[in-house]
């Protein structure tokens, strides 16, 4: 049992038990009354196959090269993917009157917005002088298309045919025809294969240090990092605010980081540099928990397990190209082939941009320019054969104005669906016959930015049978550490005072759908 407070009169109680199949949790809060208060990101959802948009001027006539199929709506252009590159082509579609259709998706290992969306500090995206986090930068970019009129979807694309005239693009909700698509699927995070890899993932093992290093029960603890490149680097820099030390295990006997991130390494008194190092595994103690990595010397096969409560993976990615392969070409690593100098694949209408095709340079920089070029590419090749269909900008809808301030006592109310800190999540758990949906969250986790629209659509939907209230671990760090959070973000289910479900990560709409649905 870990106890949340450390005053009596502000006690709150977590215990747990678990086996591999199911996991209880009892929350026991005690005087409450005294409280002072697109294997590629897979994209999905199109519009809906209603009749012609009102935002539609005028439909040129249609090329005899390629003929929409009779009666149903062909969009000008779908964009697979996002990140720097989806969301630049989708900046300039938009701005181009295109309307584009963009399926941000749900990357097996990722999520929209890319590879930044785990990324600490950018700082060199020009215009940022004093730099500027990966979400940050995602999110900028992403509203900056909404602005412009660019339609945008988190969910997933599970089959695109580029086969037949229009392109089809289908989705688990449902199914578009588009003239052109541009293919932005970025590349996903490497996994190492550890025997115990499974076991102890996110519960020890990560990808994302910007997602899960926050984690209360990483907070002064020894961490470690495997990898030797810009990703590795930088990811053992950030865990240093909240590790006591890193180590950086690194395979070769040199760092293939820059020279400026190499320089920060080797200068930090908090981080241990590990060279011919190669990571066999991880070993966990008695309570289950991750206590180390078994480590072998590449140069002398000598073995040995290093200190450390959590592992963290700076690899490298592969690309995202699994939707298309045996439709366009590919080189031999699976990365899309482009013509020299442009965004155009082999086959004709179909573009590729950012690190889907880019194996040399993958860079945020370079992945919105070719993303740039991929979204003037469409415009020409829609002007050329006749078939762009114009659209006017919509009307903006005024945003609805996010909860900002924690739930407090004087103004917590409990007919509302949502809230936020543990002053309402005590107060609903004692009060409230509801389910109880709680979103743990950190301030510089990117899928927590996915998430929070995600699970509130969902909410909306179950508006008085499910509270969800929202936790930030930084914030509220006795109830992440008491509730077993490792990583961000997470949500737990909460019924009768007792923890029914734990979903780590961002799932579809329909997940979390489904299971409200059989426990509100």
């Amino acid at each position: 049992m870990a106890t949340l407070f450390s005053s009596p009169s502000h006690l709150a109680v977590f215990s747990a038990s678990s086996s591999t199949s199911t996991t209880t949790t009892s929350l026991l809060f005690l005087n409450s009354s005294l409280l002072a208060r697109r294997p590629l990101p897979r994209v999905n959802s199109l519009r809906s196959s209603s009749p012609l948009s009102p935002f539609r001027v005028r439909a040129s006539s249609t090329s005899q090269l390629i003929q929409p199929t009779q009666g149903v709506p062909v969009e000008n252009v779908v964009i697979i993917g996002s990140g720097p590159a989806g969301y630049t082509a989708a900046i300039y579609a938009a701005r181009a009157n295109l309307k584009p259709v963009v399926f941000e998706g749900l990357q097996v290992g990722g999520v929209p917005g890319g590879q930044l969306m785990t990324t600490t500090e950018v700082e060199n995206f020009p215009g940022f002088p004093d730099g500027i986090t990966g979400p940050d930068l995602m999110d900028r970019m992403r509203r900056q298309a909404e602005r412009w009129g660019a339609e945008l979807y988190q969910e997933d694309v599970e089959f695109v045919d580029v086969n037949g005239r229009p392109f089809t693009v289908r989705s688990t909700e449902r199914e578009i025809k588009c003239h052109a698509v541009i293919v932005a699927t970025g590349a996903t995070a490497r996994r190492l294969g550890l025997p115990k890899e499974d076991e102890y993932w996110s519960r020890g093992i990560s990808a994302c240090a910007i997602c899960d290093g926050a984690s209360p029960l990483f907070k002064g603890q020894i961490l470690a990092v495997v990898g030797g490149g810009d990703t590795a680097t930088e990811e053992a820099i950030y865990l240093t605010k909240y590790a006591r030390h890193v180590h950086l295990l690194v395979r070769r006997g040199e760092l293939r980081a820059s020279k400026a991130m190499q320089d920060r390494v080797f200068n930090n008194p908090n981080v241990t540099v590990h060279f011919n190092t190669e990571t066999v595994d991880v070993v966990g103690n008695t309570k289950g928990q991750m206590s180390g990595v078994l480590t072998r010397k590449t140069d002398t096969g000598e073995e040995s397990v290093i200190e450390a409560r959590g592992l963290f993976y700076g690899i490298g990615h592969s690309p995202n190209s699994q939707l298309l392969e045996g439709q366009i070409e590919l080189d031999s690593a699976g990365y899309i082939l482009v013509k020299d100098g442009t965004a155009a694949t082999s086959v004709r209408g179909v573009f590729a941009a950012g690190d889907v095709q880019d194996h040399e340079w993958r860079q945020a920089v370079t992945a919105a320019g070719s993303g740039c070029i991929a979204a003037l590419s469409v415009e020409r090749y829609l002007t050329s054969e006749d078939l762009l269909i114009e659209f006017h900008q919509p009307q903006r809808e005024e945003v609805k104005k996010e909860l900002t301030q924690k739930d407090v006592q004087e103004g917590f109310d409990i007919t509302l669906t949502k809230h936020k800190g543990q002053y309402a999540l005590r107060k609903l758990y004692h009060e409230s016959p509801r389910l109880i949906c709680v979103l743990y969250t950190s301030p510089t986790c990117g899928p927590c930015r996915t998430l929070k629209p995600i699970l509130n659509k969902v909410i909306d939907e179950y508006n008085q049978s499910v509270h969800l209230v929202e936790i930030d671990i930084e914030e509220d760090q006795e109830i992440a550490e008491a509730a077993g959070i490792m990583g961000t973000p997470c949500v737990q289910f909460f019924k009768n005072k007792e923890m029914i479900k734990s979903v780590p990560g961002v799932k579809m709409k329909r997940e979390y759908r489904e299971f409200i649905e059989a426990n509100k």
